[in-house]
């Protein structure tokens, strides 16, 4: 049962201490984000966590986008829509999926001849990650080009395909969208569903689509999307576990979400256990990817930590 996270991890951003970040930082050079990175990766590998992600230390998941996309901005902590949607010219997430990548890389090799204890977990993968079309645009205020939201939806995702080719050459074990407006009722289901088609066609690595809320209702429509693994919180919401119920998964694996992301309060490791177990009954082990209800960036470092190694903890029992 492979484990993984949604993305997020608390961003804990340095000052520069060593004489060469000092200088880098005279010349404008020093980069803060980092080191929270490398923070991220090295708490993910020792939690052993399997597929991990760079942290997205480096801003919040809608405004790193809307501001190198084309036609988008950021003003005053608004994202706005203020022209035609392009792609960007060079990849926004690509230069720190690569050094996620080189980071796990060098633990790896650094633990590779030690006693196993030394190092809990041994990554398989680093994911790359993009906010879906969908949620930028609905996240956005249109003050420019577009009369509906779903042309720009469309748009995005031409845009957001490009990025994801970036993310794949950069070495993304998988591409994950996450698309959390689904489930509020707002969305065009189908317009969404196109849109992460356009976005998923022609990888070849594997799909994740990751969808916040309640999905009860909508289940088997988000099932019908072009994605290999479709994620979603079941400890934050422990209604969406009847979504799965004599369903038809459609060949996908299920990123099953078993702790929950809002608070920092840590389960137990029964708790994630009868959790786990009530989806494995329903589905399978085999159909599961176990992961945290969603993003941990809210949570303090102590709090993310000791989540993600219960979670490991317990999935390594099945």
């Amino acid at each position: 049962m492979l484990t993984t996270v949604v993305g997020s991890y608390p961003p804990l951003l340095k000052n520069p201490s060593s004489f060469s970040d000092k200088i880098s930082n005279v010349f404008g050079t020093y980069d803060a984000y980092k080191p929270a990175i490398e923070l991220a990766v090295k708490d993910q590998i020792s939690a052993g966590i399997d597929i991990i992600s760079d942290g997205q230390v480096r801003d919040g998941m809608v405004e790193i986008f809307a501001s190198s996309i084309y036609g988008m901005a950021v003003e005053n902590n608004t994202s706005k829509i203020v022209g035609k949607i392009m792609p960007s010219p060079k990849s926004i997430c690509a230069n720190d999926l690569k050094f996620a990548i080189k980071v796990a890389e060098g633990i790896s090799k650094e633990y590779g001849q030690k006693p196993k204890k030394t190092l809990e977990g041994s990554v398989k993968g680093v994911k790359g990650i993009l906010t879906g079309p969908s949620t930028l645009v609905f996240s956005s205020r249109i003050e420019g080009y577009y009369d509906k939201k779903e042309d720009a939806v469309i748009d995005l995702a031409y845009a957001l395909h490009k990025e994801a080719e970036h993310l794949e050459r950069a070495g993304a074990a998988v591409v994950q969208i996450d698309e959390p407006f689904i489930s509020t009722g707002v969305v065009d289901i189908n317009v969404a569903k196109k849109a992460v088609k356009i976005i998923a066609d022609g990888l070849s690595v594997p799909v994740s689509m990751h969808v916040c809320g309640e999905v009860v209702d909508i289940f088997d429509e988000l099932l019908k999307f072009s994605v290999d693994i479709a994620d979603f919180e079941f400890a934050g919401i422990p209604g969406n576990i009847n979504a799965l119920e004599n369903v038809n998964l459609h060949g996908k694996k299920i990123g099953f979400g078993c702790v929950d992301n809002k608070t920092d309060r840590i389960e137990s490791k029964e708790e994630v256990e009868n959790l786990i177990k009530r989806g494995i009954d329903l589905i399978g082990a085999e159909n599961m990817i176990v992961d945290p209800d969603c993003g941990m960036r809210l949570r303090s470092r102590e709090a993310a930590l000791s989540k993600l190694k219960v979670m490991v903890d317990v999935a390594r029992k099945f």
